[in-house]
């Protein structure tokens, strides 16, 4: 059932003139003051669609990219109310982090103070846009009624032993002194946001065990058929799921006896000639012997300074060090010797590699470096290899005792059988995933509800007295431990439990905690009792379709899809997946001037010839490309200013119709305008024939029965096409077929005042309505609607009015395609040869005679034999 909001009001009845800024103004308010947005309570059976947008954070200014991700949602979640839906349209903040610390440092204010300043500011911005998110629904992550409920959660996971403190060496970010997690590196070893090279250190940190839903995060990503295939290949690769083998090695050695070691190749391992250890394991320090104690410090200090890239980079040269201790390998009985290599990851499988330089290129340039042992086990196909580099691929076993000549894929299964029966093997499946480092060494983000008893040890904070709020009266100077640290007023407390003196856990925790549960809080944000409603949630979740960019792929997205996960195993939910349907929309790019050589951004105002442009410094020619708006390449274009000058609608139908959702949006003023003057030649349209429209007593007869049919079928094409590519989420298509239907009706202007007409109006105003809300609402109110126009149901197509009366024939002359005609459909074959013969075409050629022999091919085409 429809929401009743009557429009009693009128904007101005004598406006002729679209005027984009007073008709908004008061079409927003109107909407505001009727709560049209207002999430409604779905019916029995009524279908739930919760449309929602990936939250900002609140850094002040909207740009482009903003506009895009919310009007992208906002045309879905209008369309599925005009559908019949129930919807869910929410919006908040993602107000945590180290951005708004340091901007605070900078200004010298509290944290809080600069949040909500800027949440105030976007939040005005977001409006003009007309978007129709619930408000009532907001939520802000460093708001204490939500981080209350964060805290909530981490008491669950803490209770399940998914979360858990312990010593470990991590990414440390110079600049923002902080604790990074592995995902947030990138593959140059610097920090996701300051760019810093990032440092190792050891430090007691918090973890989240998302390692014990590896093999569940993987697996459920095939039943996401509506997530793009990049982002599950992305998350599937973060993963790392391995099948294999774990290898038992006997090591001679006093302390430490064997190495276990992971391999998805058990049939390499008669090519085992050594074996090599990351420099940062453990198991180096157990076995180094004193002598050999300050190279492996040196060697240490030098692999500490690579990136991971560069540890697994296939063209680097791999460098060694040799413990000079060897092990047994199991299934040759042979010595070999054991190394510390920096191509070798500490936290994938065991941290341990077999050498088998035979079959892998980064062994092979370590063996020969080294002059280690080369065996190739496995025969090359190709005789014109002298096998001068390793073979990687599967082939025939050689030099593999009694399975020479077996295929390399069953070989791995009776080689792993004779380790198991043997006892050093078993098989084994690994992840490249990590478990979720959430300690942050700062001030503004949600505080760990742990206390640290002597006596009791780790002590979760009671629900009860929840939340443990950050305090107000910080220094805070972004340099060294945690502000919160040196707080004693705040640190010092009593134990939960036997009341002796203890002290609260000073890290925060990752501003990604409060972002991979937050859709969750939508449905209930004012519920004091609960984070959320299981019951709720089994009603509208998953989210049916959730936007945001590809950026998001393994932060957020995975880290949604493990609490989701690991929720559901604490009985709080019953959920598996968060999102259902996943659209990563592309960038927004506009015009850059680079200077390549010394990749230097300029601005306009720098340049003096913009048909040539040059370096104001250099005179070197400047390079013009389109690149994703930035600040600092002097591209953006503030959504602000086009508003004011064309319109939110305006801005709306240009950002949907300019490129795709999924690819990237280049910015042209001039596709601006050109959406400005389709909206202008859509308003005349209507208004410069509102006295033929909206009033069944101006509809009069009309007896040209093949233009009505002719117009009526554009109409009901244009309402199929629009509705099959807004399910596929393909608004710029969509947007063109409006237009093509307000071509047709200003082509038929002469059928105004009939019903057909009016019909098509009505449902081209519907249809463009979730495109262009403010525009479509006034011109439903002015052909004499009095109820919103989204609040109407999405117009459905008539079948019977899009087939053709007529089909096209095909004539030939002797085999040759001549020309063509319509003939009704149904037409006997008499009929279409009587039909073909009238035509010019025929005549032309017949010259007066008569035909040898018509050939007709139903359907298709006709052809006279001369």
């Amino acid at each position: 059932m429809k929401e009743d909001s009557t429009i009693n009001t009128t904007s101005d009845d004598s406006q002729d003139r679209y005027s984009p800024k007073v008709i908004e103004n008061y079409w927003q308010e109107i909407w505001e003051n009727t709560g049209l947005n207002k999430t409604v309570d779905p019916e029995d059976n009524q279908e739930t669609f919760y449309a929602l947008s990936m939250f900002p954070y609140p850094s002040g200014t909207l740009h482009m990219g903003h506009v895009r991700n919310y009007v992208i949602t906002d045309v879905i979640a209008r369309y599925k109310k005009m559908q019949g839906a129930a919807v869910l349209h929410p919006m908040g903040w993602d107000a945590f982090g180290l951005p708004a610390e340091n901007a605070a440092i900078e200004r010298g204010i509290n944290p809080a103070a600069w949040t909500k300043n800027n949440i105030h500011e976007m939040k005005s911005q977001l409006k003009k846009l007309g978007l129709s998110i619930d408000w009532g629904k907001e939520i802000t992550t460093a708001d204490k009624e939500y981080y209350k409920w964060t805290q909530f959660i981490f008491n669950r996971l803490h209770e399940k032993n998914l979360a858990y403190r312990e010593k470990a060496t991590v990414n440390w970010d110079p600049i923002d002194q902080t604790v990074l997690a592995n995902e947030q590196v990138d593959n140059d070893g610097r920090s996701w946001r300051s760019g810093a090279l990032v440092e190792k250190k050891d430090l007691n940190q918090w973890f989240l065990k998302i390692t014990s839903f590896a093999d569940e995060l993987d697996k459920d990503l095939d039943q996401l058929n509506q997530w793009p295939e990049r982002v599950k290949t992305m998350q599937k690769n973060w993963i790392g799921k391995s099948v294999g083998a774990e290898i038992k090695f006997t090591v001679l050695h006093d302390r430490i006896k064997n190495i276990k070691v992971f391999t998805t190749r058990a049939d390499t391992l008669f090519g085992v000639t050594y074996l090599v250890l990351a420099a940062d394991s453990n198991l180096v320090d157990g076995l180094i012997s004193t002598e050999k104690l300050n190279e492996l410090k040196t060697f240490r200090d030098v692999c500490s300074k690579l990136t991971q890239q560069e540890v697994t980079a296939e063209g680097r040269e791999k460098k060694g060090m040799s413990l000079d201790i060897e092990a047994i390998n199991p299934i040759t009985g042979e010595k070999i010797p054991l190394y510390v290599g920096d191509y070798v990851l500490n936290n994938y499988g065991t941290g341990v590699v077999m050498g088998v330089p035979g079959h892998d290129e980064r062994d092979y340039k370590f063996a020969k470096k080294y002059n280690l042992p080369i065996r190739f086990v496995i025969s090359n196909p190709n005789p014109k290899d002298k096998q001068e580099n390793a073979y990687t691929e599967n082939g025939k076993l050689i030099n593999s005792d009694i399975y020479n000549g077996i295929d390399s894929t069953k070989a791995k299964k009776l080689i792993l059988d004779k380790g198991i029966n043997s006892g050093w093997a078993k098989s084994c499946t690994t992840f490249k995933l990590r478990d979720w480092l959430i300690s942050r060494q700062r001030y503004w983000g949600c505080p760990i509800p742990i206390i640290h008893c002597e006596s009791c040890g780790q002590v979760r904070v009671p629900d009860e007295d929840l939340p443990v709020q950050l305090p107000l009266d910080v220094k805070l100077t972004g340099k060294g431990k945690s502000p919160l640290s040196n707080i004693s007023e705040w640190i010092d407390v009593k134990c939960p439990k036997c009341n002796s003196n203890a002290k609260r856990e000073t890290d925060t925790m990752d501003t990604f905690i409060c972002s991979s549960w937050y859709y969750l809080r939508y449905i209930d944000p004012s519920n004091k009792q609960k984070p959320f409603k299981s019951i709720d949630i089994d009603k509208w979740l998953p989210v049916k379709q959730y936007v945001g960019g590809i950026e998001h792929a393994i932060l957020h997205l995975l880290y949604s899809r493990f609490i989701t996960k690991a929720l559901k195993y604490s009985g709080l939910i019953n959920i598996n997946e968060p999102f259902k349907n996943l659209l990563t929309q592309g960038m927004v790019q506009s015009t850059t001037y680079k200077n390549k050589s010394t990749s230097r951004y300029y601005s306009l105002e720098e340049i003096k010839d913009l048909n040539d442009p040059k370096d104001p410094i250099t005179g070197e020619k400047l390079e013009i490309i389109y690149e994703k708006m930035s600040k600092s390449k002097y591209n953006g274009v503030d959504p602000g200013i086009v508003v004011d000058k064309y319109g939110a609608d305006t801005a709306r139908m240009f950002i949907l119709f300019k490129a795709p959702p999924e690819k990237d949006l280049e910015w042209e003023d001039s596709d601006v305008e050109g959406q400005y003057r389709f909206l202008q030649r859509l308003w005349r349209l209507v208004t410069n024939n509102r006295k033929d429209l909206g009033s069944e007593l101006n509809i009069v007869p009309n007896n040209n029965k093949k233009e009505l049919k002719i117009l009526n079928r554009y109409i009901n094409l244009a309402i199929k096409e629009v509705t099959g590519d807004l399910n596929k989420n393909q608004f710029n298509t969509a947007i063109s077929e409006l237009m093509k239907l307000s071509n047709y009706l200003i082509n038929y202007l002469s059928l105004s005042n009939t019903l057909v007409y009016q019909e098509g109006i009505n449902n081209l105003i519907k249809m463009i309505a979730p495109f262009a809300p403010h525009l479509a609402e006034e011109l439903w109110k002015d052909i004499g609607n009095n109820q919103s126009i989204h609040l109407q149901d999405w117009p459905i197509y008539n079948t019977k009015a899009i087939e053709l009366d007529e089909i096209k024939i095909i004539i030939q002359v002797n085999g040759k395609v001549r020309g063509s005609t319509l003939i009704s459909k149904g037409s006997s074959e008499d009929e279409i040869k009587e039909k073909v013969l009238e035509t010019d075409t025929a005549k032309k050629w017949l010259a007066n005679n008569k035909p040898k022999r018509i050939i007709v091919v139903p359907q298709k085409l006709v052809n006279i034999v001369i």
